[in-house]
């Protein structure tokens, strides 16, 4: 029986995608490093820390600087960004997605958020969306980053649930592929080529709903 279901934030709660560029872009042109949208995709969903390693490797910079050097370059990134994400209030939230919480919600199925983000539970308050959440898994407890399962076996033991009676939802490869990685079925948002390995793709969050999530966990697990 599906019991809970896995959140991603970014781009699929809401859309922080933007923020994160920006305040990348910005620490870009203080290093010389030009962070455009294209590069930026290689950025969805990945850490923080690993977000800066490859903008400086993009650079040419990996050598030059110190691991103490390199986490105060996170901080000033995140302040930023913070201060960028101030703005966000509950219209941010994305089609869709407040509906299939209050389903969840009178279903009785628990909702976790397990996102890269260590940021998502002051976002979920500017949303005005924490109450509809059972638990935040915090990135910063589980030993490796996306695409490892790590956070996703987190949230599904945060929720009191085996795997199996989980499902995931991501918008970024590097999150599906954590997901399946943990054994749990995945429904992406997004290009369904670039999201194949997930066992539904939707267009749009619009298209989200508790009669799809059951529908993709019990052909997922039928033939799991």
């Amino acid at each position: 029986m599906l019991k809970a279901v896995l959140f991603d934030l970014d781009g699929v709660i809401t859309d922080t995608a933007k923020f994160h560029f920006l305040a990348w872009r910005d620490l870009g042109a203080e290093l010389g490093v030009t962070v455009d949208e294209a590069f930026n995709e290689e950025l969805k969903g990945v850490s923080r820390i690993d977000s800066l390693e490859r903008i400086l490797v993009f650079g040419g910079l990996a050598d030059k600087y110190s691991t103490a050097e390199k986490e105060a370059l996170c901080t000033k990134k995140n302040d930023h960004y913070l201060e960028l994400i101030q703005e966000m209030t509950p219209a941010d939230i994305l089609p869709g997605i407040l509906p299939l919480l209050e389903e969840l919600r009178e279903a009785g199925l628990k909702a976790i958020v397990t996102s890269a983000s260590k940021n998502a539970p002051g976002i979920l308050e500017l949303l005005q969306v924490k109450d509809y959440f059972d638990g935040i898994v915090d990135p910063a407890s589980v030993a490796a980053g996306k695409p490892a399962p790590d956070i996703f076996l987190a949230g599904a033991e945060l929720a009191g649930a085996k795997p199996a009676e989980c499902i995931g939802v991501e918008d970024a490869a590097s999150g599906v592929e954590a997901i399946k990685a943990a054994h749990i079925p995945a429904i992406a948002i997004g290009d369904a080529e670039v999201l194949a390995q997930a066992d539904r793709v939707l267009a749009d969050t619009s298209d989200l709903s508790l009669a799809v999530l059951r529908d993709t966990w019990e052909k997922a697990t039928a033939n799991g």
